[in-house]
């Protein structure tokens, strides 16, 4: 066992995993993020007021039950740093470990607790090819690992390959978005309560046009939960 830790150690050495935040050397038994960003993270709390800044962004659009978002999102940032790495650099292990730690804090709450499944939003097959993973997909795996409930990665998909939404305005985003998403079985889902999953909640659009699509859907009640929200 010395031996094989020996070996740890000297390939930590030689070859660091950095911190997605501030690209410090991680140091032994920190995963992804160091223990100074970690501690440091913007948490938003919303989970403690219904009517929090992402409920209202989204609430007025479409029937949505709970919304909560994790950390606050801002220029220059360092959850602008780990958003950038997460989605363009191979980051899904820090997807998946910030959705642990969102779980952790969700377990001390009763929101979300009568959802039945999480479904994180998809790539068009494109992007997704091009890019190689879904980064909320393994935001949502990292979130069901904690709460325990189940995922759903395949029901739910972008039909169309549409322009990227950034540098859009709020309108040509909703527009960007409507009508592409679509259900391949939308009859397993009846009278199920959906957790929607995304990285980042900034006009809403995308996750409101998922919405649209699962609540055309018998009896189906859609909860959102992002990783971050654009301030």
């Amino acid at each position: 066992m010395q031996f094989v830790q020996f070996v740890r150690d000297a390939f930590a050495l030689l070859f660091p995993e950095l911190c997605a935040a501030c690209n410090q050397s991680l140091v032994h038994q920190e995963r992804c993020l160091c223990t100074h960003c970690i501690y440091n993270l913007p948490i938003t709390h919303f989970y403690l007021d219904k009517d929090n800044l992402a409920a209202r962004q989204l609430m007025g659009h479409a029937a949505i039950e709970e919304v909560d978002s994790f950390l606050y999102f801002s220029s220059g940032s360092s959850i602008q740093r780990i958003i950038h790495q997460i989605k363009y650099k191979n980051g899904y292990p820090t997807a998946e470990f910030l959705g642990e730690l969102y779980g952790l804090q969700l377990k001390e709450t009763s929101i979300f607790e009568s959802c039945d499944l999480i479904i994180p939003v998809p790539l068009h097959k494109k992007r997704l090819r091009s890019r190689g993973y879904n980064q909320s997909d393994y935001f949502a795996k990292g979130l069901s690992k904690i709460i325990n409930i189940p995922t759903d990665c395949k029901n739910l998909i972008r039909a169309s390959h549409n322009e990227s939404q950034t540098n859009k305005s709020r309108s040509q985003r909703f527009e960007n978005v409507k009508d592409i998403f679509k259900l391949n079985h939308p009859e397993s889902l009846t009278d199920k309560h959906i957790l929607l999953v995304d990285d980042v909640l900034t006009t809403g659009a995308t996750l409101e046009a998922c919405s649209a699509a699962l609540l055309k859907i018998p009896g189906v009640k859609v909860s959102i939960a992002t990783l971050a929200f654009t301030k």
